[in-house]
């Protein structure tokens, strides 16, 4: 199989199970030939250590990515206790170590229970956050001080799962831009011997997790996408327009309609064809994407 077609592809989503040791850029690279398209993009990075849902734009769709990082992630972790590494994982360098004997597992559970509800979080120092226009992890790697301000982030659930001597295995359901490996670097610090994270797989992003994700090597086998207008109700609340509204919603009008709740809506019409995003504004709707013309 050379993994490449020569029908174009349609709009919409390709969720990948991430394997490790790629980037997310190496992911987009390998689907764009798969699917014979320059027009592929991802949703919130994986670290090339980190394996799991990676959510990819084709087409259009790739407009919808934008909008899909805001929605909640989940992990499951493995924190190793006693190291303290430059990268807050293991493709770090240690910096630091200790004796992780005295540690009981009732300590480092309810040492976890600070870290779940709303909190301040200072991302790691090689995460991609730009400062002054440059990603931070480059700013480290040409010898710079980075400093990072913390940022409040939500950890809707953290379940210790087990407790194997030094490292520790979690289940985390967080909102987006929570960084796990900040978890296991705050964690060392609570009790005292430092530590980092050793494996992380991303089971979920928003409503697409692991029994939807296709390997790299079955996308190549079957180079097909989800249909935008599927993965648009998968992830907004719906909204299905008569063919007068719709017109409106295609040269991005505003609408005299009140949606059911807040936040952004994905607008349909009568075919059931994907039109836009909307939001609430006053008493009617205004457009945030619109989607065809």
């Amino acid at each position: 199989m050379t993994g490449r077609v020569t029908a174009p592809v349609a709009d919409g989503l390709v969720v990948v199970d991430k394997p490790g040791g790629m980037t997310s850029h190496d992911v987009v690279a390998r689907v764009r030939r798969a699917l014979g398209t320059r027009k592929v993009g991802h949703a919130g990075t994986l670290d090339p250590m980190a394996t799991g849902v990676l959510v990819l734009g084709v087409n259009r769709a790739t407009r919808l990515l934008g909008h899909l990082m805001l929605t909640e992630k989940r992990y499951d972790a493995t924190i190793r206790l006693g190291a303290s590494t430059t990268t807050d994982d293991a493709e770090g360098e240690v910096v630091s170590t200790a004796p992780t004997g005295h540690l009981t597992e009732e300590q480092v559970r309810d040492a976890l229970t600070a870290f779940a509800g709303e909190i301040d979080q200072k991302p790691t120092a090689v995460s991609a956050i730009k400062v002054d226009g440059k990603r931070a992890y480059q700013r480290v790697r040409d010898g710079e001080d980075v400093d990072l301000p913390a940022r409040r982030v939500t950890i809707h659930e953290l379940d210790v799962t087990a407790v194997r001597g030094p490292d520790v295995d979690v289940s985390v359901r967080c909102s987006s831009g929570t960084y796990i490996r900040a978890i296991a670097r705050d964690l060392g610090a609570a009790l005292g011997v430092g530590g980092h994270l050793v494996a992380l797989r991303r089971t979920a992003v928003g409503p697409f997790d692991l029994s939807v994700a296709r390997s790299l090597e079955d996308l190549a086998d079957d180079p097909s996408v989800l249909p935008v207008a599927e993965a648009a109700r998968a992830t907004f609340p719906s909204v299905d327009l008569d063919e007068e509204a719709a017109a409106h919603v295609r040269v991005g009008r505003r609408l005299d309609l009140a949606l059911p709740g807040a936040g952004e809506h994905a607008l349909f019409a009568p075919d059931g064809t994907f039109l836009a995003l909307y939001e609430p504004s006053g008493a009617g709707a205004r457009p945030v994407a619109v989607f065809v013309g």
